[in-house]
């Protein structure tokens, strides 16, 4: 029995929650969006503008503060300010993050290559 048919058979329920997880942790914005508040708390604004090509629309934290990955801490000022900021689980998912960057430059040449080969194999 595999690691992941284990854990499945553990939650009880076919793994539909691991995969809810990791659709959200796989999503194509949330790793930027939690590497871009590693080492600092951001207004939204802020960190709308260090996220290229994330529209506002896109940004949306309220999934990421649901799921406990980031905090959204309200003050009671004039104009209101809103930071975000990782939670510690969502700082637990740096070490993770780094791990599969560092696969997917260590591996880019070789996809490449697949790729390019595909595509001249399918015409």
């Amino acid at each position: 029995m595999s690691e992941y048919e284990h854990t499945c058979m553990i939650r009880g329920n076919g793994g539909r929650t691991i995969r809810a997880i990791l659709d959200r942790i796989c999503d194509k914005w949330t790793l930027l969006i939690v590497a871009t508040l590693d080492q600092q708390r951001l207004r939204f604004t802020d960190l709308h503008r260090q996220i290229p090509g994330i529209s506002q629309r896109t940004l949306t934290l309220r999934n990421l503060e649901r799921d406990g990955l980031v905090s959204r801490t309200a003050y009671a000022e004039v104009p209101p300010r809103v930071e975000y900021a990782l939670t510690s689980t969502g700082r637990s998912l740096i070490p993770p993050a780094l791990a599969l960057a560092g696969w997917a430059i260590r591996h880019i040449e070789h996809i490449e290559a697949s790729r390019a080969a595909y595509e001249t194999r399918a015409r």
